[in-house]
């Protein structure tokens, strides 16, 4: 378990306070986030005039498709509809933004892990839909867009530690549900009892990450389809 804590101070007539969000990493299936608000009464003032979730999703959206490098201010007001005070009482700067964006894509990718997961009458049945997705997902416009994830992995992790702990959290959250679903495939019998759950989760992350890449200029969809294909084949009993 790790927690992070993203804060900054808040200055007023009212005195002088911390306004900042606190991220508990419980482990690879859960975290909770918390609002820290220690600002005197005085400053608090009037409720927000804006929908917080609403901002954070839009400007999850243009960190996606920009990259964090290339999203300037101008872009964030514009996206999230805020005024630039605004922006910065409500999330402190740029990078305090961009983390809850990506908090909300690591968030969103593993309900929809889950889904996919749970969706088929089997465990083999749900990672094929698992596969099926993330092919689907590299597809087209969206495949251009390409991963929050990976992009901010290759752009940020090696000198960002906040941005570094999310990613290795989604990775390894990522692997977890991977593992589980092997387990239970190989118990069902429709997993060779050769297959290693643990280091087949470790494969597919690889895979199924890595074609994020990939497919962001390869433009043979046939191709992808027919590795995923091989790839669960090396897998079935």
């Amino acid at each position: 378990m790790f927690t992070s804590i993203i804060q900054w101070p808040i200055y007023g007539k009212g005195g002088t306070g911390l306004l900042g969000i606190r991220f508990t990493f419980i482990d690879q299936s859960f975290y909770n986030v918390k609002m820290i608000n220690n600002l005197p009464d005085r400053q608090r003032g009037r409720p927000r005039e804006f929908d917080a979730d609403q901002a954070i999703e839009r400007a999850m959206q243009i960190f996606w498709t920009k990259g964090y490098q290339g999203t300037s201010l101008p872009d964030l007001l514009g996206a999230t509809k805020l005024s630039r005070g605004s922006l910065y009482a409500a999330f402190g700067d740029k990078h305090g933004l961009f983390l809850l964006a990506l908090d909300l894509y690591i968030a969103q990718a593993l309900e929809r892990l889950d889904e996919e997961l749970a969706s088929g009458r089997n465990a083999l049945e749900g990672l094929k839909e698992c596969m099926d997705g993330y092919v689907a997902r590299t597809d087209g416009a969206a495949g251009q867009r390409g991963c929050l994830v990976v992009a901010t992995a290759m752009e940020l992790a090696a000198w960002d530690q906040e941005t570094s702990q999310r990613i290795a959290f989604f990775f390894a959250a990522m692997e977890a549900r991977l593992i589980k679903a092997l387990v239970r495939a190989q118990e069902e019998g429709s997993l060779a009892q050769k297959v290693d759950p643990a280091a087949a989760a470790h494969m597919l992350v690889c895979f199924l990450e890595g074609l994020r890449v990939v497919r962001k200029i390869e433009v043979e969809p046939q191709r992808t389809r027919a590795a995923v294909q091989m790839l669960i084949s090396s897998l079935v009993a």
